[in-house]
């Protein structure tokens, strides 16, 4: 699956109730592709090409990394422990992207 099409894949499978009343910017620096950031306000996900201004949480990996937390084959956690992910500013939004999005 290409980089784009992952991130198609966070819109569709969005969860507007675990969203509401958050004003969230999730930024996905990928290595080896393009980033991406997932604009999430008030039960409402816009994805949008390139990098955000100021973003809540920078998370970071190649699309390698990226596939296989998309598609279960590796766990979040786990890439960030080995350092295969890295996440800059606020570490605990990004475990919120589970329930903001039902992706396996």
């Amino acid at each position: 699956m290409s980089v784009a099409q992952v991130f198609q894949k966070f819109e569709q499978n969005f969860n507007p109730d675990a969203a509401e009343g958050m004003d969230l910017v999730f930024q996905f620096n990928i290595e080896d592709d393009q980033n991406y950031h997932l604009i999430i306000k008030d039960g409402t996900c816009k994805m949008v090409e390139g990098d955000h201004d100021d973003p809540s949480v920078t998370l970071i990996m190649d699309s390698a990394t990226l596939n296989g937390i998309v598609s279960g084959e590796t766990d979040g956690m786990q890439a960030f422990m080995s350092g295969q992910l890295r996440a800059e500013g606020d570490m605990m939004l990004a475990t919120k992207l589970g329930q903001l999005f039902s992706l396996n």
